[in-house]
C-alpha cells in the first residue's frame, strides 16, 4: 500500500490513459456495470463535498477534474454504444434505467431525457457558466486593490510576511480557479449537447441493425433499443447532471467562511417573525377550495411550531446573556507585560497628513514604505521589520514623527497639498513659498503649490510630492540607524534563510568562539559606516577563519571589510573608476598611533587636546568643502591601523564622511589624492 502511495502520480497517467482506451477496448457488460456504477458515485460524492466546502479554494482541482469525468463519461457512453448496437444489451444498470426508471416506456423515457438535458444545458451549465465568466473578470479587476491592502496591512503590522504571502498566493488562486471555471463550463456543455447527439445516433443505427441485419420490424426495432438508448442516455446525464449541480454550486459560493447548511440555517431560518408570517400565508392556502388541504395545513402546522421553537431558544438565550452581564464581573489581571513592547519602527502622522495614507484620496504611503523596505534589503541586504502608520492627535495637523523602538528620531512638517522644491545647485532665484530645508539631505528648499511647480522645475529645482518627501526622510533616518534595526533577533533570521542554500557555513559556526553577539556587532559595524552586508557568506566565512585569532569586534570587522575589498571600493568609485580621497599627514598619523599607545581606555578623543580637535575639525571641513564643490563622495584614506579609531573620532561631528584603509582597497583600484587633513 505504501508503495502505491507513493507512486500516485504513475497510477493517475495510466488511469488517463485507460479513460482514452475505453474509447477504443470494448468492454464487457458486466465491466461496463461496475464503471457505470463507479460513474455515478463520483458525481455524488462530489456533490456532497460541493455543499459542505467553505470557500472554492478548498475545492480547486474542481476544473480538472470535470474535464476527466466528462471524458470518463464519454468513453463509457462510447462503450455502451458499442454493446446496444451489437448485442443488444449493455448491462443490468442501462437496462433497469430504461426500463424500471422510465416504466419501460420508450416515449416517457425520451420525454424525461429531453427534460433533464434542457435542465443542465440550459439552466445550470448557462448560469453557472456566466457566474464563472463574471467572477473570473471581477476577480481579476479586484487583484491590484487586494494586494494593495496587503501591503498596507504587512506594513502597518496587522500582518507578518508569512501572512501576507499566503493571502497573496490565495488571491492568485482565486483568480485562476474562476479562470478555470469558466473555460471548464464548456465542457460541461459540450458534453450535453453529445448526449443529445449520442443518443440519436443510437436510436437510427438501432432501428437500421434491427431491421436490417436482425430482421426485426420498425416497431420491434424502435422498443427494443430506443429503451436501451434512452436507459444509457439516463445513466450518462444523471451525473452530469449531479456535477453541473455541483458545479453551480462551488461557483456561487458566498465569501463568508461557512458550509451551506450553516448558512441556510442562519439566513433563511434565523427570524421566526418571517416563520410566522410563511405559516399563516401557507394555511390560508389550505383554506382555498379545491387545494389539497392536508397537505398545506401539515406545511402551515410544521413551520408554526419551527417559528415557536426558534422564538423560545433565541429569547432563552437573550436572558442568558443578560444574566451574564448583570453578575460582577470577575476582574482579570491585567497583563503588564503588554506594555512593555514597543513598535520597531513607528511613523506618527498629525491628522492633516491622513491622506498620504487614504487610498480613497490617492495616498500610496503604504506603497512607498513597502518599496523603501525592498530597496533596503537588495540594496544592503538588511530585513527591515514592518513600518506601523498611526495617527496622533497631540501633534500639529502638518507633522510627522519618526520613531525607533518608541524614541522620537526624526520629524519634520509637511503639506499634503503642497510641493517640495529642493535647490540643488545653490540656485539663486527664489521660489513663492514657504522656505525650509529638505529633512533627508538639509537642501534649501521651498513648499510650493501646484501652480509653481513648472517655474521651479525649469529653475532646476527638485521638485517632489508630500508622500516622496516622508518616505525618502523614513529611508534616510533608517539608514542612519541601522545599528538599532540589526537585532539579534533580525541577525537569527538572516542566518536561518541563509542555512537553507548555505547549511555548510552556517554548521560551521563554532557558538564558542563565534556567538551570536558578535555576529551582530560586526554587521552593526558595518552597517553603521552603510557597508552592505548582503554577502552575508563573506562576511561568515571571514570571521569563522579570524575568530580563532582574536574576539576583539573591532579587529574582526576590519578582517571582514578587508574582505569586502571590491564591495567597499564599488561605494564611492566614480563613472571612470576613481575613488577620490583625502589623506591623513604624516604627522597626525604619527600622534594617533602614539595616543593608541599611550592611552588604550579612552579611543574617543585619543587623548587629543581640545585645541588640536578643533584644529583637526577646521581641517575636515576645508576638506568636505572641496568634496561639495567637485560632486564627489567624501572619503578619507588612512592606514588600516588607525582607521576604526579615526573613525570614532570625527563621526559625530562628520556622519557623512568615509574613512576607508589603504590595504583594504583592491590592488587595481585608482586612487586620486585631492588633498591631506593636517594639524
Amino acid at each position: 500500500m505504501e508503495k502505491l502511495l507513493k507512486n500516485t502520480d504513475i497510477i493517475f497517467a495510466f488511469g488517463m490513459i485507460f479513460i482514452l482506451g475505453l474509447m477504443i477496448i470494448p468492454l464487457p457488460a458486466y465491466l461496463l456495470d461496475f464503471f457505470l456504477a463507479l460513474n455515478i458515485s463520483f458525481a455524488i460524492l462530489i456533490l456532497i463535498v460541493s455543499l459542505y466546502i467553505q470557500s472554492p479554494l478548498d475545492i480547486s482541482i474542481f476544473p480538472g477534474m470535470l474535464l476527466i469525468l466528462t471524458i470518463f463519461r464519454l468513453s463509457l457512453n462510447i462503450s455502451s454504444t458499442r454493446l446496444i448496437l451489437i448485442e443488444g444489451y449493455a448491462g443490468q444498470v442501462i437496462e433497469t434505467f430504461g426500463s424500471f426508471v422510465v416504466g419501460g416506456s420508450y416515449v416517457v423515457g425520451f420525454v424525461v431525457f429531453l427534460i433533464l438535458v434542457i435542465i443542465q444545458f440550459i439552466v445550470i451549465v448557462k448560469g453557472s457558466g456566466r457566474i464563472s465568466e463574471v467572477s473570473a473578470r471581477f476577480t481579476l479587476d479586484a487583484m491590484p486593490g487586494k494586494q494593495m491592502a496587503i501591503d498596507a496591512d504587512l506594513n502597518s503590522g496587522l500582518l507578518n510576511e508569512q501572512e501576507a504571502k499566503q493571502r497573496r498566493a490565495d488571491i492568485s488562486r482565486e483568480a485562476e480557479f474562476y479562470g478555470s471555471m469558466d473555460g471548464a463550463s464548456k465542457f460541461v456543455k459540450g458534453d450535453a449537447i453529445a448526449g443529445i447527439l449520442i443518443n440519436a445516433i443510437n436510436i437510427i443505427g438501432g432501428i437500421i441493425i434491427g431491421v436490417v441485419q436482425r430482421g426485426m420490424d420498425i416497431t420491434q426495432a424502435l422498443q427494443s433499443y430506443t429503451i436501451l438508448t434512452i436507459g444509457d442516455g439516463l445513466v450518462s446525464q444523471v451525473p452530469a447532471l449531479l456535477i453541473a449541480t455541483s458545479a453551480g454550486m462551488v461557483v456561487t459560493k458566498s465569501a463568508e467562511g461557512s458550509s451551506m447548511d450553516s448558512q441556510m440555517k442562519s439566513q433563511l431560518f434565523s427570524n421566526p417573525r418571517v416563520m410566522e408570517t410563511v405559516s399563516a400565508a401557507i394555511v390560508l392556502f389550505a383554506l382555498v377550495p379545491g387545494m389539497p388541504t392536508f397537505s398545506f395545513l401539515s406545511l402551515g402546522s410544521l413551520l408554526g411550531a419551527a417559528a415557536f421553537f426558534i422564538a423560545k431558544n433565541q429569547k432563552m438565550k437573550k436572558e442568558a446573556e443578560y444574566e451574564e452581564e448583570t453578575l460582577p464581573e470577575k476582574k482579570s489581571e491585567e497583563k503588564v507585560e503588554e506594555y512593555l513592547q514597543v513598535d520597531p519602527i513607528e511613523v506618527e502622522i498629525g491628522y492633516g497628513l491622513i491622506s498620504l495614507v487614504d487610498e480613497n484620496q490617492g495616498g500610496n504611503l503604504f506603497q512607498k514604505i513597502a518599496s523603501t523596505r525592498k530597496y533596503i534589503a537588495l540594496e544592503y541586504g538588511i530585513l527591515v521589520p514592518p513600518v506601523r502608520v498611526r495617527d496622533n492627535l497631540q501633534l500639529n495637523p502638518n507633522d510627522y514623527l519618526i520613531k525607533i523602538k518608541g524614541n522620537v528620531v526624526a520629524q519634520f512638517e509637511c503639506y499634503s497639498d503642497k510641493f517640495l522644491a529642493m535647490n540643488p545647485n545653490q540656485i539663486e532665484e527664489q521660489l513663492s513659498g514657504i522656505p525650509t530645508s529638505d529633512p533627508a539631505f538639509s537642501l534649501p528648499s521651498f513648499w510650493i503649490d501646484e501652480e509653481e511647480k513648472e517655474r521651479a522645475e525649469i529653475l532646476g529645482y527638485t521638485v517632489v510630492d508630500s508622500i516622496s518627501v516622508l518616505s525618502t526622510h523614513l529611508q534616510e533616518t533608517i539608514k542612519k540607524n541601522f545599528e538599532k534595526i540589526l537585532t539579534r533577533q533580525s541577525v537569527k533570521q538572516l542566518l536561518e534563510n541563509l542555512k537553507k542554500e548555505y547549511p555548510a557555513v552556517i554548521e560551521d559556526i563554532n557558538s564558542d568562539l563565534l556567538p551570536l553577539g558578535n555576529i551582530q556587532k560586526v554587521l552593526q559595524n558595518l552597517s553603521r559606516e552603510l557597508i552592505p552586508v548582503k554577502d552575508l557568506v563573506q562576511i561568515l566565512e571571514s570571521l569563522i577563519d579570524y575568530s580563532k585569532v582574536t574576539k576583539n569586534i573591532d579587529v574582526l570587522t576590519e578582517y571582514v571589510r578587508h574582505s569586502m575589498g571590491e564591495t567597499i571600493a564599488n561605494l564611492y568609485k566614480d563613472s571612470n573608476g576613481v575613488i577620490h580621497v583625502v589623506s591623513i599627514s604624516d604627522v597626525l598619523e604619527e600622534k594617533i598611533i602614539n595616543a593608541l599607545q599611550e592611552n588604550k581606555e579612552s579611543m574617543q578623543t585619543l587623548g587629543f587636546s581640545p585645541a588640536m580637535l578643533k584644529q583637526l575639525n577646521i581641517s575636515i571641513n576645508n576638506a568636505m568643502q572641496k568634496f561639495s564643490e567637485l560632486g564627489y563622495p567624501p572619503v578619507i584614506i588612512t592606514s588600516a591601523t588607525i582607521r576604526p579609531y579615526f573613525y570614532k573620532l570625527i563621526n559625530s561631528t562628520f556622519p557623512s564622511m568615509a574613512i576607508i584603509s589603504f590595504t583594504e582597497l583592491p590592488s587595481n583600484v585608482e586612487l586620486e589624492f585631492l588633498g591631506t587633513i593636517e594639524v
